[in-house]
């Protein structure tokens, strides 16, 4: 099976900052490029961390309201240097949180996950920026067609992996959910090839109504 890779989805070239990119500036490459964010990279490239729209949104934030509709939000000492700052350094979210270019969607969507990010840049073995992959290009592998899937699934997963002949198992795909009919030999071979259907590239739900011909989950009458 082929997964897709980061380098698959990333978007690139990147539009970046410098460390002594001011407010301003940050607010206009946002604007102009139509993103939500921007890694801030050092004199070599290396990504230093990310500013992004709720970053910047500080600043307006911790001001007084005119009206006195809204009180002033409590923020943390470093959240109230954020909302201080006015160079690209003093606004980050540090440190950046990045993806090699290798990885999988799994592995990226987890890491995305686990830090509470909602972009990854994506660096090379020197640590330079390379691109940037975000939820919404991770999300692209759902585009896949139902027919890409089903002969995925039937040809390399089914036929080559699991070496089952076509008559066997029939795929229906609608959607991205995954439809399973037939008959194996095993009963312990339906999970494995439930699990595998699921990581496939595309797929949302597996719905297995598969049988068996041989219950090799039951002990022998000898007990052996």
């Amino acid at each position: 099976m082929h997964h897709r890779t980061v380098e698959e989805l990333m978007t690139r070239p990147v539009v970046r900052a410098r460390r002594d990119t001011p407010f301003k500036e940050l607010v206009r490459l946002l604007a102009e490029n139509d993103v939500t964010a921007v890694p801030v990279v050092d004199d070599v490239g290396r990504p230093m961390g990310v500013v992004s729209e709720a970053d910047l949104l500080r600043k307006s934030a911790d001001q007084a309201d005119p009206s006195g509709r809204t009180p002033v939000p409590h923020l943390e000492a470093w959240e109230r240097a954020k909302a201080e700052g006015s160079l690209a350094e003093e606004l980050m979210s540090a440190p950046a949180v990045c993806t090699r270019p290798e990885w999988s969607v799994v592995e990226a969507a987890r890491l995305m996950e686990t830090q509470h990010v909602k972009r990854l840049p994506v660096v090379d073995e020197a640590d330079r920026l390379l691109g940037i992959v975000s939820r919404g290009d991770l999300l692209r592998i759902f585009l896949r067609s139902d027919d890409a899937i089903g002969e995925e699934i039937t040809r390399e997963l089914l036929h080559r992996t699991l070496e089952l002949e076509p008559a066997d198992v029939a795929v229906v795909v609608r959607d991205g959910r995954v439809d399973l009919s037939g008959t194996v030999e095993y009963r312990s071979l339906i999970p494995v090839v439930e699990q595998l259907c699921r990581g496939v590239d595309g797929v949302v739900s597996v719905a297995g109504h598969l049988a068996w011909r041989r219950d090799d989950a039951r002990p022998s009458p000898s007990g052996s």
